[in-house]
């Protein structure tokens, strides 16, 4: 079984909501995110990347920027900007995207059940990410960004959401980037919230589709304020975090590409062949439509690559489509051994297009590109069953939660 728990929640005036709402902080460096928000000082960036509001010589990670995020998120409530919910309610948040639909529930989830399995994970995490979230939300004292979890379909679960959305008016409708259509639905009646917390003690797992790194930084806020206060009640705020839980067959994970800069060796054709069936293509921007396919592009001219049967192994992660290509191309041809660390490669999410690569490489920043057919929810989830991770930059999902219409006090005593 796993714990959902209404929260009041912190959340944008209605007037104002277009304008706080915006892109996830870790998806925008600091340059970018000063750009986006140069005009707007309703943009939650302005909370989520503090260091926008201060010198530019100043790094992201210096306690000064925590501070700003603290004194902007005072700001922001003090001008009524945020208004912060009598009482706990759960939210229903809706994302449309080309005609598209999924509707996750906004709620907070237990860190015990983190710490016990049932919450999964499928990535590892980066110490110095990790430190990152843990001062905003220490200094903040609240979740500032929701976890993205996915469960499998239940359809009492269901059920209860279209009736929700059926019967009642949205609190917030608006359009984003990538015409992205958001709605968002507040459950305020005791019975419905009721409901859905019995329905979710039925549910044996949920999933972390994105945000790793927040996750592992919210539980160890949580646990840190539970050292520090051991009489408080168990039901405490900070003994759970933020969380958007979708159900994995409304998801969609698009395609997460890989661009490389390094000398081309005057056969690698050949060195692929070792591997892959090798098909030279005339058609552009070229698209793999099933797994073990994969682009390259190099030199002006696309390549379908197609492992060969016999290489692909059984086990949940080594028959990933990122786990193939990083062991015949990255690995075995151009010795890139860690691609966390590794400066020749470089990601591409699938929003930016095919094209983007063709791009990438034609104007020499980079010399080849791949394009990869997307990792399946099915397979996220069988290798998080198997208690194994999944290559890094694996998926990438599209639409987007915005940041800024959710945030969660932990209430910490004074």
């Amino acid at each position: 079984m796993v714990v959902l728990r209404p929260f009041k929640g912190i959340r944008p005036e209605a007037s104002h909501v277009a304008q706080i709402a915006t892109h996830p902080y870790d998806v925008l460096n600091s340059q970018e995110a000063a750009e986006l928000a140069q005009d707007n000082p309703y943009s939650y960036l302005h909370i989520d990347k503090a260091e926008i509001d201060l010198p530019s010589d100043l790094s992201p990670y210096d306690e000064q920027v925590y501070q700003k995020a603290a004194s902007n998120l005072a700001a922001f409530l003090e001008k009524g900007w945020f208004v912060q919910d009598e009482t706990p309610a759960l939210y229903l948040y809706e994302l449309t995207m080309d005609g598209r639909a999924q509707t996750g529930i906004v709620a907070t989830t237990a860190i015990d059940d983190y710490a016990a399995g049932h919450i999964k994970k499928h990535e590892y995490t980066r110490h110095e990410k990790e430190i990152d979230r843990i001062n905003h939300i220490d200094y903040t004292d609240a979740n500032t960004s929701p976890i993205f979890l996915t469960y499998r379909q239940q359809a009492d679960v269901k059920q209860l959401i279209a009736e929700w959305q059926q019967s009642h008016q949205p609190i917030y409708d608006f359009d984003s980037f990538y015409d992205v259509k958001h709605r968002v639905w507040m459950i305020t009646d005791p019975q419905v919230i009721a409901k859905l917390v019995t329905a979710f003690k039925s549910i044996d797992y949920l999933y972390i589709a994105d945000g790793h790194h927040r996750t592992e930084s919210a539980v160890k806020v949580g646990l840190k304020r539970r050292e520090s206060f051991p009489k408080a009640p168990a039901d405490s705020a900070f003994n759970y975090f933020l969380s958007v839980i979708f159900p994995k067959e409304e998801l969609a994970i698009w395609d997460y590409n890989r661009v490389l800069q390094v000398p081309i060796p005057a056969d690698l054709v050949a060195q692929l062949a070792q591997s892959f069936v090798v098909t030279p293509l005339t058609e552009s921007a070229y698209q793999p439509q099933e797994v073990g396919h994969f682009g390259m592009y190099v030199a002006d001219k696309w390549y379908d690559l197609a492992i060969k049967a016999e290489l692909i192994p059984t086990d949940a992660v080594g028959k990933l489509d990122a786990a193939l290509l990083q062991q015949y191309v990255f690995e075995a041809i151009f010795k890139i051994d860690d691609i966390r660390t590794d400066k020749r490669i470089d990601f591409v999410g699938g929003i930016r297009g095919i094209q983007e690569l063709e791009r990438l490489v034609d104007s020499g920043d980079f010399s080849l590109a791949f394009s990869l057919y997307p990792t399946s929810m099915d397979q996220l989830l069988a290798v998080a069953d198997a208690d194994q991770v999944m290559p890094p930059k694996s998926t990438w999902f599209e639409p987007k939660l915005l940041s800024g219409l959710f945030l969660h006090d932990l209430e910490t005593p004074n």
